[in-house]
């Protein structure tokens, strides 16, 4: 393997010889694929999301509800040849689309899985945001809906949260490019998006300037056909104490409503809005391997 560069990272390191700051190596890593069905429901349908969730990430949020697979390593080693079986066997399931979740860092593993034959439902690119624009451009015509995350607005807090200074322009410029791609997003008569960008945020507890900043910049930089909003109020608290004391807490219903007030005054409307009630642990599925 060349010395990878697939993510803005640019480790620059043969990943066959040792891992990159995503903490994989070369070989492709998934810890679960299933049905999953708390997706937003363009992206669930009435069938459910065919997740893979691929191990490791280029991000380190202290506040991660998928430590175990994003820094713990956990997961199960499977060739190209093996993940295309999974997304044949989670369509034959019912899967509504197939949903990749951190696939960044084995990106040009999963271009090569879906090259071979263009699959009979929406392939999902659902990311933390942080991405490679020359590497987004690899998988442009492979990728149907991008479904990132945009999660700071400022850099010290990015820094301080995800060890990623240049999140806010990074991710705004990989979004652009994600537009770029799709064009205006298209739905079925289901209401299935079937082309197009769906941004998440998660309000994080205390942070609330934050999100309001975040959505000031979505709302800049994309019209509502460019790309969907997703304010997410899930956020669980690790079961270990964190540096960050609101990060130890829920989101008050006070944050809450500041949050959805802000949106209405924005106009837009057509956000994706999670009830406060949506912050629950049973939420994460389990890594065990499952349909591996």
């Amino acid at each position: 393997m060349e010395k990878c560069m697939l993510c803005p990272r640019k480790c620059n390191i043969d990943r066959e010889k040792r891992t990159g700051f995503c903490g994989m190596g070369t070989a492709l890593t998934a810890a679960r694929a299933s049905l999953h069905f708390w997706e937003e429901p363009c992206i669930a349908g009435y069938g459910g999301a065919g997740t893979v969730f691929f191990s490791g990430c280029n991000l380190r949020c202290v506040y991660c509800q998928n430590r175990e697979i994003s820094a713990g390593g956990r997961g199960r080693e499977i060739t190209v040849t093996r993940l295309r079986e999974i997304f044949d066997e989670l369509i034959f399931d019912g899967a509504e689309c197939i949903d990749l979740v951190t696939p960044t860092h084995f990106a040009d593993r999963v271009a090569e899985a879906l090259s071979a034959e263009k699959l009979p439902v929406p392939v999902v690119y659902n990311c933390g945001g942080y991405e490679s624009i020359e590497t987004l451009k690899t998988l442009e015509g492979l990728i149907d809906v991008y479904l990132p995350d945009y999660k700071y607005a400022d850099s010290a807090l990015a820094a301080r949260l995800s060890k990623a200074p240049d999140y806010p322009e990074t991710a705004l410029a990989a979004i652009k490019e994600m537009a770029r791609q799709t064009g205006d997003w298209t739905m079925d008569e289901d209401g299935l998006l079937l082309k197009g960008v769906l941004v998440r945020h998660l309000v994080l507890p205390g942070f609330i300037e934050n999100t309001l900043d975040c959505l000031d910049i979505l709302t800049e930089a994309f019209t509502e056909k460019n790309a969907l909003l997703s304010v997410m109020s899930q956020y669980t608290p690790p079961p270990f104490p964190l540096e960050e004391p609101s990060l130890n807490r829920r989101l008050t219903q006070a944050e809450y409503d500041r949050v959805i007030d802000y949106l209405c005054l924005l106009g837009r409307d057509d956000a994706y809005i999670q009830e406060l009630s949506s912050a629950k642990e049973e939420y994460t599925p389990a890594f065990d391997s499952t349909g591996i």
